[in-house]
This record gives structure tokens, C-alpha cells and sequence, in this order.
């Protein structure tokens, strides 16, 4: 199913009045001022999120490059277990006997991964795209990714409300990533916004958002993403 492009250009700096109070889905603008302020606190941290724009439109999205060392990689019927997550920089400075293990039950992995937020104008909610590969280059199949999902996860996944990873084409780039559907993006944050509301709490979707589905997928969010959206009323 089609996603949706973005529409429209990215600006850093400009003034935007919205509200939340109608419903849970909102517009480009929007989607585009959460993402601004998203990123301003990534780089204050260095957490590596960053604003990219297609060449051959002004089409664009938020996303972020990050390295995990796995347990497990490679044996059938076991779930990949992450030992440890690590910046770019350092994964690519480690010597390859840093990735060797000595122990014979258990192969080790270092796995790449990108996470995109675009903004769905079908849906109007962000939607979470993403690849993984090995440092050679082999991309994670389906079942590698499935196989890498914690059990609790896959039992929310098999009932809802985020339905199921599938793989699509990435509606910028036009290659193939996976991606978590968003039909059902709007049943898990109304109640989260509507009790935001009520106790006048200031919200980022996208960190709302991306804290609940990230997980999912091996994306963690620092606290600190929290904090800075509690600061910024």
C-alpha cells in the first residue's frame, strides 16, 4: 500500500501556530515543526538524527545510522540478542577481532541500521521505515528481522495496534526498506494525547510517537527526549 510522499520543503527556524486539540493526525507543517524540534535536542546530544532532502525534489525526512553488536546472528530458531549499541564512528574504528567471540555457542554480529521518519499524507501520521545489513553489505531478511524481535513485541505486532512489518519501497528513495504500518498509529497516541491535554502537558509527537514503535524495532530514544519536550512549555 502506498504511503504517501512528503509534501513540501524543510525549514529549521520559522514560526508555526498548531494545536493537537482536534484529533491526532496533523499535516506536513506540523510533521515538519515536531521533526525540527526532534532534531535540534539530537544534536545537542549527538544522538545522530539528522534532516535529509531528495535531489530531485523537496520531498524529505528525518533519519538516523546507528551500528549493534548482536549475539546469536546465524543460528536458526534462536532470537538475535543485542549486547551493545554503538555510533557509527566507533563501529567502523574496531578492529575485526573486537567482533570475534571465543565462545562456540554463540556467533557474533555487527548489524547496520536506518531508521527514516517520513510524514504519510495518506494517513497524515509519521510512519517508521527502515533497513538492516551486515558490515559486508548482506541485508537482513524478513525473518532475520522478525527472528530479532523480543517475544513480547511480536505478540503486540500479531495483535495490534501496529499490525505488522512488511516491506515496502521507500517513498523518496525507491528502495526497498521495511516498514512499520500506520493504519493503526492513531489508536495508540489519542489516548496518549488526550491525556496530555488533560494535564496540560507540552508534547512532541515524534517523540511520543517514536518511543513507543522504536523499541520495536531496536530504536531506543534517551530519556533525555522527554525532558526537553517537559522544558520547552
Amino acid at each position: 500500500m502506498n504511503q504517501g510522499r512528503t509534501c513540501g520543503g524543510f525549514h529549521f527556524h520559522f514560526q508555526l501556530s498548531f494545536s493537537m486539540e482536534e484529533d491526532e493526525f496533523f499535516g506536513e507543517k506540523t510533521f515538519q515543526h515536531y521533526c525540527a524540534e526532534f532534531i535540534k535536542h539530537s544534536q545537542q546530544i549527538g544522538d545522530g538524527w539528522e534532516w535529509r532532502t531528495s535531489k530531485d525534489c523537496s520531498d524529505g525526512y528525518m533519519c538516523k545510522t546507528h551500528f549493534q553488536i548482536k549475539n546469536g546472528m546465524g543460528h536458526p530458531g534462536t532470537s538475535a540478542h543485542v549486547q551493545e549499541c554503538l555510533p557509527m564512528e566507533e563501529a567502523l574504528e574496531l578492529p575485526l577481532d573486537d567482533f570475534e567471540v571465543t565462545e562456540t555457542t554463540a556467533a557474533t554480529e555487527v548489524i547496520k541500521y536506518e531508521y527514516h521518519v517520513l510524514h504519510s499524507c495518506s494517513y497524515q501520521v509519521p510512519v517508521l521505515y527502515f533497513r538492516a545489513s551486515f558490515l559486508d553489505g548482506r541485508p537482513l531478511t524478513l525473518t532475520d528481522i522478525w527472528e530479532g524481535i523480543h517475544e513480547c513485541y511480536k505478540m503486540r505486532l500479531q495483535q495490534g495496534p501496529w499490525d505488522t512489518i512488511t516491506q515496502q519501497e521507500h517513498p523518496i528513495l525507491g528502495q526497498p526498506f521495511f516498514v512499520l504500518h500506520p493504519c493503526k498509529t492513531s489508536e495508540f497516541m489519542t489516548p496518549l494525547l488526550k491525556n496530555s491535554r488533560k494535564i496540560n502537558r507540552n508534547v512532541n509527537y515524534i517523540t511520543s510517537w517514536l518511543s513507543i514503535v522504536g523499541p520495536v524495532v531496536g530504536l531506543n530514544l534517551p530519556l533525555s527526549y522527554a525532558r526537553a519536550t517537559s522544558q520547552d512549555e
